[in-house]
């Protein structure tokens, strides 16, 4: 990450830029450095990006799920003083603002969804990574982009040891069957939050037709595609990504 982490209270967290809040919520094996690219460009441009830490790994297990990441979510903005921001989720993160803009309406300017889970993902729980095999690991981890050399040893190495570590499977099973019960399909029609829906066209964990689903059901949704690109956009194609978002957030004067 090219920002230092923030500590305060219970939550940790980078931050950059001043003004209209933007809060970044990273996936189930995505890092905050997953952004980086939108933080270093987006805290230039009149807004304050905050990336939070998502408590996945320290939640008491039976709280381990998509209903109480969003209310960590709550409390985090109650604690930052922020009563209204633009979500932007990667994965099970567009999920987490799904989740909380159904309870929050009135505390969310804009959503915006890259890979978003909520309708319909490739549970992690059918054929989680085999504990140990590093090639196996290595294998999974390129095919959730587009382009296999975006999966660097770096992050390779981090889900390695995640499917290493008891207690993180056992809890990144917990949320990813937390995932497919929270489904947001009935919801989704009463979001009439702007929202912005940036898709890898090459994406193999929540396919393009369930982007297609999501602008069909939000009633105020604008659907971007990426060409060559897979689940986590923002870092495959950033400055594309970027541009969309910007151009997007222009046009409808947020």
């Amino acid at each position: 990450m090219s920002k230092n982490f923030i500590e305060e209270n219970k939550f940790k967290y980078v931050e950059a830029g001043e003004g209209q809040p933007i809060i970044v919520l990273h996936g189930l094996m995505g890092g905050l450095s997953n952004f980086d690219g939108v933080l270093n460009y987006f805290s230039k441009q009149g807004y304050k990006v905050i990336i939070p830490v998502l408590p996945i790994y320290t939640l008491p297990l039976l709280k381990t799920n998509v209903k109480n990441l969003a209310k960590f979510l709550k409390d985090f903005m109650a604690y930052k003083k922020i009563d209204k921001a633009i979500l932007i989720g990667n994965s099970l993160g567009g999920h987490i603002a799904l989740y909380f803009t159904k309870l929050n309406q009135k505390n969310v300017t804009a959503l915006v969804l890259a890979g978003s889970s909520g309708l319909y993902e490739k549970s992690m729980g059918d054929t989680y990574p085999k504990r140990g095999n590093y090639e196996y690991i290595k294998k999974k981890t390129e095919e959730v982009f587009y382009d296999p050399k975006i999966a660097t040893k770096e992050t390779v190495d981090e889900i390695y040891e995640s499917v290493n570590d008891r207690h993180k499977v056992i809890r990144t099973l917990t949320i990813a069957k937390s995932a497919i019960r929270h489904n947001m399909a009935k919801d989704l029609p009463k979001m009439s939050i702007p929202t912005c829906i940036i898709w890898g066209k090459n994406d193999s964990v929540t396919p393009p037709e369930v982007a297609i689903d999501f602008e069909k059901l939000m009633p105020n949704a604008d659907l971007f595609w990426i060409e060559k690109c897979g689940h986590a956009p923002m870092m495959e194609h950033p400055d594309e990504f970027n541009k969309i978002l910007k151009n997007w957030l222009t046009d409808r004067n947020l």
